[in-house]
């Protein structure tokens, strides 16, 4: 029993003075903390320059390893700052008064459209066209084209490599930026016609080609009954879209306009089109060109997707509108869009009869645009894979 607690104290004694040699012992040096602004400048110079980099931060520190679908790729930790993104393209072929205009608000959902490899391609653009009446003998009116210039028209479109689209084609790549062709051009007819006018003039590229027209379709009662049976056949067939152009449309809708005039317009379009075309249109192409922030708000409220006015501003690009925010005294007759603050309810259009002296400048900002998004791919997608990517999940394989 004595031989026990004799143990007991000597054990005792030894962790005493284990715990007194712990305590006069010198201290250790610090150890360096690694700088995490140099580890990120190297990531983003590594990104940049195309290859691939791991920012080693504290071993300790918890980090968020992300699985990129496309190269650049980068392990970054937890609060590192993205890079700074580049401004939005600007094109000097546009009027100095014609700025793009955005229309997503939400840059992850942006970054994710425009670099997943199922969509289109950055700086694919849109180019809507309005017609009205194509003339084989001597023009009675500015909203004439001729024949000859018409084919002209259809002729330099195709050898400049557009492709005619529908509008819900367009919907769909002004929205999410869906795959459409790279050179789009959206053929918009205004107002009502015999069958005759869609045979002759766009029947040859729809068999040709596979190009669709628009018809902007006044929807008024009293349209003589072959007029509406012959585009009805037009629908079903196809090749011939019909959307919206108002019921009265002599009567433009403006700020002026009462509630139920706008109903009359944008609802009665709608009611009158499914019940002979069998279809909601999804477009609105104001009358007259004549539209206000009453208008815009009442289609919206109706469930129209997009407008289209008469001002010829520029192509379409996804997130990328030419508008205006104040009235140009040089250009009266077209309204401001910016005040109604929807761009895609306030869409441009080039006029037929000089939509041919655009092309060059169109095919040279989509070029411009392309190389401008390239140049920036790799910013872009290190911003994405650092802050988007793990709410919004990686970019899908080419």
């Amino acid at each position: 029993m004595l031989m026990k607690k004799s143990l007991q104290n000597l054990v005792f004694s030894f962790l005493i003075l284990g715990l007194l040699l712990s305590a006069c012992a010198p201290t250790p040096a610090p150890q360096p903390t690694p700088d995490i602004n140099a580890a990120l400048t190297q990531v983003v110079a590594t990104l940049m320059a195309g290859g691939t980099q791991t920012a080693q931060i504290l071993p300790a520190s918890p980090t968020v390893q992300s699985t990129p679908a496309i190269q650049p790729t980068a392990t970054l930790a937890i609060g590192v700052t993205p890079p700074a993104l580049p401004g939005a393209f600007t094109s000097p072929l546009l009027n100095p008064l014609d700025t793009p205009h955005t229309y997503i608000k939400d840059t992850c959902q942006v970054l994710k459209a425009k670099w997943d490899p199922n969509n289109a391609t950055p700086g694919t653009v849109l180019i809507p066209i309005m017609f009205h009446s194509i003339s084989i003998g001597n023009l009675t009116n500015s909203n004439q084209i001729s024949a000859k210039d018409f084919k002209l028209l259809m002729k330099d479109l195709h050898e400049m490599g557009f492709q005619a689209v529908d509008m819900q084609q367009a919907a769909d790549f002004i929205y999410k930026n869906a795959k459409i062709p790279e050179r789009s051009v959206l053929l918009i007819v205004d107002d009502r016609h015999y069958r005759q006018y869609f045979d002759t003039y766009f029947k040859p590229y729809y068999d040709q080609w596979g190009w669709k027209v628009v018809n902007s379709w006044i929807s008024f009662p009293g349209t003589i009954q072959q007029v509406w049976d012959e585009n009805a056949a037009l629908e079903k067939e196809g090749w011939v879209d019909h959307q919206a152009h108002g019921v009265i449309h002599n009567i433009t809708m403006n700020d002026n306009s009462s509630a139920d005039f706008l109903k009359g317009e944008l609802q009665g379009s709608i009611d009158s089109m499914q019940a002979h075309f069998n279809k909601t249109p999804i477009a609105i192409i104001w009358p007259g060109g004549d539209f206000g922030i009453k208008p815009v708000q009442a289609a919206r409220q109706y469930g129209y997707q997009l407008g289209f006015t008469i001002n010829p501003r520029g192509p379409i690009m996804f997130n990328w509108v030419p508008q205006i925010d104040a009235l140009d005294p040089a250009r009266p007759s077209y309204l401001a869009e910016g005040p109604a603050g929807d761009p895609l309810m306030t869409l441009p259009r080039y006029w037929d009869t000089d939509a041919r002296s655009h092309l060059d400048n169109i095919r040279n900002i989509a070029d411009a645009a392309i190389a401008y998004a390239q140049k920036n791919k790799a910013t872009e997608l290190a911003y994405y894979n650092t802050l988007c990517a793990p709410k919004y999940g990686d970019l899908p394989q080419p």
